[in-house]
């Protein structure tokens, strides 16, 4: 296989441990947890692995004689750099335990844990990916691991290849069924461990005990230098409006943590739009505020973050995202009639069923955007945001507000602008060294885990701003991060997903800050992912990460 003179170097990086790792471990518990909502609703749905203690790994001298074991690896969901260290981690953890363990990769995801699709993952394929982005070892897929019927084909194929444990990478839909699956396993005794290692770019898999979900510096890092480059490119230019839409539906934590590195003019927060009930005619009117105010000093460009998921935190558009969810969800009646009006008529269609004021917003909205609401759904009957073309909406109508500005003589501008969506282009980047560590941290850690004997945690790395070498290696149970949330129609439990907090110290640092970068030209270019050279270049962590634990 042919690799690239920076994949060959790569190679040799050898990730840095927590100092607890290093050695043998031993297990200090702490308090008995609860979920972060809905108690007594996720303590009946989970009363076999709810109300499990934290765990803190800490070093120790002592030699315990271990059995074999054989685990399985599940790469579930979208793929974020770093999946492949967390892969590393677990082989070398298992290895270090007793050498004849071994570890499964179950392929294509989730699926393939069903349909008993698997390799052994030796030390020869292992070493072929170490330090690599993607999730190409193995694949991955989004079948959901939600029925009986899953878990026992599952088991079957566990006690085939006699493995004992299972860990699942994934973000929280995955780390829920992961739960779910840990809970079925151990209420039917099956003697199959299930535990759940934190991935998300999106940054929206966070509390307490998870500081951060791996891949969200590296893509973080990679937006950042894209936005930088369009940056420089808009300074030299001088005339055009450049609107970029980065991932992040539910949680804008990648939008704010660009804006953090890069000072752009403008940003949206999702967040902020919902909790301060903004609509979409004063989103635009600040937008075009910004330009307004930079056209007077002679400045007809700039650079805006739009997260992909801000047009559901618009008051009147979560309401009609909201009614079309419920109108579209699959296998309603609906649903089915829908799927016979022809695409020319579908419109109209929808608009006669909604409630009379989200037929008005959605008879408002440009014919494109109307259509791309109308989309099929996503695996969980929701609206697919990334679809939806955001950027193109607020330039086409900050657009017409200025060209209304302009009529009154309130705007002497020029208004061009370019959309960019980034998204793909950071989530299998080649992980910085603070996710090569990071991750093959939390996959040496579910060794630990499994080692002894714990199921239904999710792997924990904390106090990652300081060295490698004084992280906090542990445990935390899945269940303590659930609520319950409607979804196809139906109360279930899920993770509780981790927004921007409009009171922590990275949001209000950007907010004392944007007035200023709004009319200034205050650009910051950060240039690519350095992985050699100086520690303060080449190991810092996300500025998210630094204000949080400043």
């Amino acid at each position: 296989m042919a690799i690239s003179a920076l994949q060959k170097e790569r190679a040799k990086y050898q990730p840095k441990l927590p100092k607890a790792l290093k050695s043998n471990v031993k297990i200090s518990e702490g308090k008995a947890t609860q979920s972060i909502a809905d108690q007594e609703d996720i303590q009946k749905l989970f009363p076999n692995t709810y109300g499990l203690p934290l765990i803190t790994f800490e070093p120790s001298d002592e030699i315990v004689p271990l059995p074999v074991m054989n685990v399985g690896v599940i790469l579930s969901g979208g793929q974020a750099p770093g999946g492949h260290n967390v892969i590393s981690g677990i082989f070398d953890g298992l290895k270090k335990l007793n050498p004849a363990n071994k570890l499964y990769g179950f392929l294509g995801g989730p699926g393939g844990f069903v349909d008993n699709k698997y390799m052994e993952l030796t030390a020869d394929i292992i070493d072929e990916y170490r330090n690599t982005g993607g999730f190409d070892i193995i694949g991955s897929g989004r079948t959901k691991l939600e029925e009986e019927s899953q878990f026992d084909t599952g088991l079957v194929n566990c006690i085939k290849l006699g493995i004992n444990a299972v860990v699942i990478i994934g973000g929280d839909d995955s780390n829920t069924n992961a739960c779910v699956l840990a809970e079925y396993y151990k209420r039917i005794n099956a003697g199959v461990q299930v535990v759940g290692c934190p991935k998300t770019i999106d940054g929206d898999l966070k509390n307490e005990m998870i500081e951060s979900s791996f891949g969200f510096d590296t893509a973080c890092k990679v937006y950042a230098e894209l936005i930088g480059n369009i940056m420089r490119d808009a300074n030299s230019a001088k005339k055009y409006w450049h609107f970029i839409k980065l991932m992040g539906r539910s949680a804008s934590h990648i939008a704010l943590e660009c804006a953090l590195q890069t000072q752009p003019n403008v940003c949206l927060i999702s967040e902020e739009v919902a909790a301060k009930k903004q609509t979409l005619s004063e989103i635009v009117e600040y937008i075009a505020d910004v330009v307004s105010k930079r056209a007077e000093n002679g400045e007809n460009f700039g650079v805006a973050l739009i997260p992909e998921g801000v047009i559901e935190f618009i008051p009147e558009m979560k309401i009609l995202i909201s009614e079309l969810n419920e109108l579209l969800a699959e296998g309603t009646h609906t649903a089915q009639a829908f799927s016979h009006v022809k695409k020319s008529h579908r419109v109209d269609w929808v608009a006669e069923k909604l409630s009379p004021a989200s037929s008005v917003v959605f008879r408002s909205l440009p014919d494109g955007i109307a259509s791309q609401l109308t989309l099929d759904r996503d695996p969980h009957g929701n609206v697919q945001v990334s679809k939806i073309e955001t950027e193109k909406l607020l330039i086409e109508m900050v657009e017409a507000e200025l060209t209304e500005r302009k009529l009154e003589k309130k705007f002497n501008g020029k208004f061009a602008a370019l959309n960019h969506f980034f998204g793909y282009e950071g989530r299998c980047a080649a992980p910085s060294n603070f996710d090569a560590d990071y991750c093959y941290s939390l996959g040496y850690n579910a060794a630990a885990l499994v080692s002894n004997g714990k199921t239904g945690y999710m792997s924990s790395v904390r106090n990652t701003t300081a060295p490698a070498d004084e992280w906090i290696a542990g445990g935390v149970p899945i269940t303590m991060m659930m609520n319950m949330e409607r979804r196809h129609g139906h109360m279930k439990p899920v993770i509780q997903k981790a927004l921007v907090e409009l009171d922590g110290k990275p949001f209000k640092f950007f907010a004392s800050k944007r007035d200023e970068w709004a009319v200034k030209t205050d650009f910051v270019y950060p240039g690519p992912i350095q992985y050699f050279g100086p520690t303060e270049v080449c190991d810092r962590v996300t500025e998210t990460l630094k204000l949080e634990n400043a």
